[in-house]
């Protein structure tokens, strides 16, 4: 019987030092072996860990510890169950984990932490395949039968029925349901029966072992996803193997001792804010939005060109705005690195407007490139910091995200002179 789960909750950039009951000297030590394997998700400090810009949980053993975004500086504080949740939702809007199918609409997911999350998505998904019926594939086999099936293997059928000429090896082809992606799928539900701790998906874990047919053991590695190729029969198995994957690649076995497994599944919060803002801003009947249009920058003579990449690209009949995301706090001065790439976003991409957008109470900053000529000083070209007010109800934080860009799209170069300061 496993024993119950403890729980610690911290946010993103915060540290963790041995006490008793938190950082325990063992577990501690667990983290030291787990950032041997190169991790990027926290660094080692003096008696503890300081974690970084990456969000999500790490199960170690029975020890869960989840990270939370840290929105701003104030507005996480003392709502961790909120923000919980709040990640919870990002997830799923970012990873289109929304309920659609019919069958499903009637399930309730509340789950208790982010590993929560997929595993009870994954059971979810194959417990549908499984209602669906799962497909099969034909695959080539050989064996030993009393019938003759196919076609003889001359050479093992001399080697191995000699003396048994009532056999026949024999190679053929078989129509079933064993093939990859159900090896995928039940490695997944297996490694789901051994880590998982949350009570409410015991018995829907142990009904999945017995319900999904036995497969044979098979090393998964980042080449057999790679090599996967779905098709109008396997297309429904998409999201399954999306989250298995995720499962799979993300898992760390103890060899040694066999009871300190550790699965991390961490996401670079950078990252998740700018596909958040996207997703976002996709349901805005105003525009159109695309993400990450790359547009040659600098070619050499020799060798690799570069390309310049801004995260969010907005067009209307006025033109093209640019949108570059930055998961972080800042006040009314971005970094010097900021502002020269929203320069070069105006120049490469012909931009009416280029922003960057935080986390943070609602505000805009407007300035402009400031740039002499024989005419003269330029200071048409506008540049500004917008800061969107971060929600743990994320439906209303797209709202307030979608409001926001609409209205600065909108906005006249008359209107938009409130809080002018020139970026030079």
């Amino acid at each position: 019987m496993k024993t119950e789960r403890k729980h610690i909750t911290v946010y993103e950039h915060q540290s963790l030092r041995i006490k008793e009951e938190e950082l325990t000297q063992d577990l501690y030590d667990q983290f030291v072996k787990f950032y041997g394997n190169g991790v990027p998700y926290f660094s080692l400090i003096r008696n503890g860990v300081e974690f970084k810009e990456y969000v999500g949980a790490i199960q170690i053993g029975n020890t869960l510890i989840e990270v939370l975004p840290k929105a701003d500086k104030n507005a996480n504080d003392g709502n961790k169950n909120a923000w919980q949740k709040a990640l919870i939702d990002m997830l799923r809007v970012v990873h289109g984990f929304e309920v659609k199918a019919p069958t499903e609409s009637s399930l309730a997911l509340k789950s208790n932490s982010v590993l929560d999350l997929y595993f009870e998505m994954f059971v979810q998904e194959v417990e549908r395949l499984l209602h669906s019926g799962l497909a099969k594939k034909y695959r080539r086999t050989e064996g030993n039968l009393t019938a003759l099936k196919g076609s003889l293997v001359f050479s093992k059928q001399i080697s191995k029925n000699l003396v048994h000429q009532e056999r026949f090896y024999t190679q053929y082809t078989t129509y079933d349901t064993e093939h990859l992606l159900h090896i995928i799928l039940y490695k997944t539900i297996l490694l789901l029966k051994r880590i998982n701790t949350s009570p409410k998906l015991l018995n829907r874990i142990n009904s999945l072992v017995l319900n999904f047919p036995e497969m044979p053991s098979q090393k998964i590695t980042e080449a057999t996803f790679e090599r996967i190729t779905l098709n109008r029969k396997t297309q429904d198995y998409k999201k399954a193997l999306d989250i298995a994957r995720l499962l799979l690649m993300n898992y760390h076995p103890d060899l040694n001792k066999g009871n300190k497994h550790v699965l991390a599944l961490m996401f670079d919060m950078n990252l998740l804010w700018e596909q958040f803002v996207l997703v976002s801003l996709k349901k805005s009947k105003t525009f159109k939005v695309t993400g990450q249009n790359s547009k040659g920058f600098w070619k050499p003579t020799n060798g690799r060109a570069r390309s310049i990449r801004p995260d969010i690209k907005i067009q209307n009949d006025q033109g093209t705005f640019i949108l570059d995301t930055k998961w972080k706090n800042v006040n009314s001065k971005p970094s010097i690195e900021d502002v020269r790439q929203m320069y070069a976003y105006h120049h490469y991409f012909e931009a009416e407007k280029v922003a960057l957008l935080y986390p943070g109470e609602e505000n805009y900053i407007s300035g402009n490139f400031v740039q002499v000529n024989h005419k003269g000083i330029n200071e048409n070209q506008e540049c500004g910091l917008m800061f969107v007010r971060s929600n743990a109800n994320v439906k209303k934080w797209q709202g307030e995200i979608v409001r926001q860009v609409e209205s600065w799209v909108g906005k006249s170069e008359q209107t938009s002179s409130a809080g002018h300061s020139a970026l030079k």
